[in-house]
């Protein structure tokens, strides 16, 4: 195989927490992170999936230095991000960008659609104010907007449209990579399709290699070439798409897809549900081995003590799980 495009090796992000006002000490870490090993090649599509808290925003944020990592390495086309400072980081910063959950939120409501898309451009690149109503023209019919709304602002625009602007200002600057934080989450159904038909269509058109967040995966399933499963700051599992929808390994990703609706009424009756005990443990207070195990249906002793390594299933699956091969 080919050198990977974008690989994290053992990335860990943690927050210490501390107690006190005049005498503060730590009483704690947030292991929101902790030890991803991830290897992705140029133009492919990672849907990250996971319920909420699981470490999936944090991991992304990581990816592109908006939180530097505790440890581990994120090395993107041979740079090592983790290392880079000041006007190196900046530089490197042209080849990856965010489109961030929320399109309400994301946007700066005293700008226009040009002043915000031109400032995007202009951050990295030296182009002649001549050019750019074209460049920013350009971007705005990419993302399936009319030139004509440039000079409106972000409250006279839908949900749906506004996250279009979104994505037109991350591909301002030609990335190679985008991190798309759950960028459909915060829309309506009839707008969601929209957006990620958008999304996978300019991964093709462009070769950008896409990592989308989200905790549906009934939307990821449509988008990506492979999927990753994260539970309490691990990757439990990962592997392309359509194996991992057909044949989940992980006790959890089994639990997950058996909560996706299934869209004919004979199959969806007969559907059955994993349904979960507890609820998920505290990042400050991890379990003991499995993170999984206290909710697990299949774990059994060894689980609680021994916490199972990433390990390769079969060519291209990875699964940690003690029991994978018993229970798969």
């Amino acid at each position: 195989m080919s050198e990977p495009f974008l690989e994290l090796k053992e990335v860990r992000t943690h927050f210490p927490v501390e107690h006190g006002i005049l005498f503060r000490h730590r009483v704690g870490t947030v292991r929101a992170v902790d030890g991803v090993s991830l290897r992705l090649q140029r133009g492919e599509v990672l849907g990250l999936v996971g319920e909420s808290g699981c470490g999936k925003s944090t991991l992304g944020r990581t990816i592109l230095q908006l939180l530097p990592p505790t440890e581990g390495a994120v090395i993107l086309a041979g740079k090592n991000l983790a290392e880079l400072r000041g006007g190196a980081l900046r530089e490197a910063r042209a080849d990856f960008q965010m489109v961030f959950q929320d399109p309400y939120a994301s946007l700066n409501p005293r700008m226009t659609v040009f002043d915000t898309l031109a400032e995007a451009i202009g951050a990295h690149k030296q182009v002649p104010s001549a050019e750019m109503p074209a460049r920013v023209a350009a971007l705005m019919e990419k993302v399936g907007l009319s030139r004509r709304f440039v000079k409106k602002y972000p409250h006279e625009f839908s949900g749906g449209q506004r996250q279009r602007i979104a994505i037109a200002r991350a591909l301002a600057v030609e990335p190679k990579l985008i991190v798309a934080d759950e960028p459909v989450s915060a829309l309506d159904v009839s707008i969601q399709a929209q957006i990620i038909n958008l999304l996978a269509g300019l991964s093709r058109e462009m070769r950008l290699t896409l990592i989308f967040i989200s905790h549906d995966l009934s939307v990821v399933k449509h988008i990506s070439d492979r999927i990753a499963v994260m539970y309490l700051g691990k990757i439990v599992e990962s592997g392309p798409a359509a194996g991992v929808f057909e044949k989940p390994l992980h006790p959890y990703t089994k639990a997950l897809i058996s909560a996706v609706a299934i869209p004919d009424p004979e199959r969806e009756k007969k559907r059955q549900r994993i349904i979960l005990s507890g609820d998920p443990p505290s990042p400050l207070r991890p379990p003991s081995g499995c993170a999984f195990h206290p909710r697990c249906p299949d774990a059994n002793a060894d689980c609680s003590r021994v916490t199972p390594p990433l390990e390769e299933f079969q060519t291209g699956r990875e699964v940690a799980c003690l029991r994978a091969r018993e229970i798969s």
